[in-house]
């Protein structure tokens, strides 16, 4: 029977950097803008899931229209980004909390090898944009007889 040293933190660094990114990452950023006015950076939630025939990215845009929302694919990197714009305040109404973020946001994803990127199509509905990544279809391996001299 081996000794081992039993490290109860051993685990923590580890954790920590799998986490950090997930916590911390979508959270709003304070900008400090030229004309000194205070500007939050935010970025919408996006889930990425993978069928036999595409893959598709569907992000988060509550209050977004579609008219502000810019989807683009450059050298296998796929971009959405746009603009949340804050709704005009009601002068008889007394806001008590203000949780929800504005202003510009953008979010990249590297596409994979076999993303057809001339057959990319969004859709946006109920404040979700889906877009669709058809996978390009492989060639089926031809069998080809060598001859044996």
């Amino acid at each position: 029977m081996s000794l081992v040293r039993w490290e109860p933190f051993s685990g923590t660094d580890e954790i920590f950097n799998r986490l950090a990114p997930a916590l911390f990452g979508r959270w709003p950023r304070l900008a400090l803008p030229a004309n000194s006015a205070t500007k939050y950076e935010w970025a919408p939630s996006a889930d990425i899931s993978e069928t036999e025939k595409e893959y598709l990215v569907r992000a988060e845009l509550p209050a977004v229209k579609k008219e502000d929302v810019k989807v683009t694919v450059d050298q296998g990197t796929l971009t959405i980004e746009g603009e949340r714009k804050q709704q005009k305040e009601d002068k008889n109404e007394k806001y008590h909390r203000v949780e929800s973020f504005y202003g510009s946001f953008a979010r990249s994803f590297s596409l994979p090898d076999n993303a057809d990127v001339e057959a990319i199509k969004c859709e946006s509905k109920d404040g979700v944009l889906v877009v669709h990544i058809p996978k390009l279809q492989a060639a089926a391996p031809k069998s080809k007889q060598i001859k044996v001299d």
